[in-house]
């Protein structure tokens, strides 16, 4: 009888043990799992949060001229994964202190981005004053050309396929279907415009998902 009682009671304790095994088991993969799901989803918030510089502008003169404002600004390009390296300096003059700065957009697919796989692409147009028509503004980079800055970009594809990529995306592409296989969502124009004042350096930032602003900080 004794032994019985023995024999049940180990069984119990191995049960018992068996379970409590199980159940450390089972929540110690969930923690495991919440845990690297919570890495892949700050990774994708921070793919998704990302910003980088592509340029900036400042004034170099301003003042009067037979009675009406002009400004001269410098306007530099900057490479996105490098922004101390200038790909291109332009001076331009405009009428007034008011200075638009127009670029096209090439944003590609949500999950890409949080993936980090690709961040929005920021080709410059133009600037103009406000007292021209956006046709007449300054060229700031030439349309149909494969950017110096986007090179990866055309490393990943076939001449015919560069040349076809180019030429949708300069184009202003109204048939996102021929760009679907690239992951393209969306190619589009924007443009962000500011008083120009002397002293400071008009920043240009364009996030992974295509927001384009101009922050302001002094000329130190």
């Amino acid at each position: 009888m004794k032994k019985s009682f023995f024999v049940l009671f180990a069984a119990v304790i191995l049960a018992g043990g068996g379970v409590f095994l199980w159940r450390w088991t089972a929540s110690h993969r969930t923690i495991q799992r919440l845990l690297a799901e919570n890495r892949q989803l700050q990774e994708a918030i921070a793919n998704l949060a990302f910003e980088q510089q592509i340029g900036y502008a400042k004034v170099l003169e301003q003042g009067l001229k037979d009675g009406r404002l002009f400004t001269k600004i410098l306007f530099v390009q900057t490479a996105p994964e490098e922004p101390s390296l200038q790909i291109l300096r332009k001076e331009v003059e405009i009428e007034g202190d008011v200075a638009h700065f127009d670029i096209l957009i090439v944003r590609f697919s949500n999950q890409l981005v949080m993936d980090g796989r690709e961040r929005a692409i920021g080709l410059w147009r133009r600037v103009y004053g406000e007292n021209m028509r956006p046709a007449e503004g300054f060229s700031l980079e030439q349309e149909g050309t494969e950017p110096a800055q986007y090179a990866h970009i055309c490393r990943m594809l076939s001449s015919r396929d560069r040349r076809l990529f180019w030429q949708e995306i300069w184009s202003l592409s109204n048939q996102p279907k021929r760009l679907e296989s690239l992951g393209i969502s969306a190619v589009y124009g924007n443009a962000v415009y500011r008083q120009m004042r002397p002293g400071l350096i008009y920043v240009f930032k364009l996030s992974s998902t295509g927001a384009f602003w101009a922050e302001v900080i002094p000329d130190l």
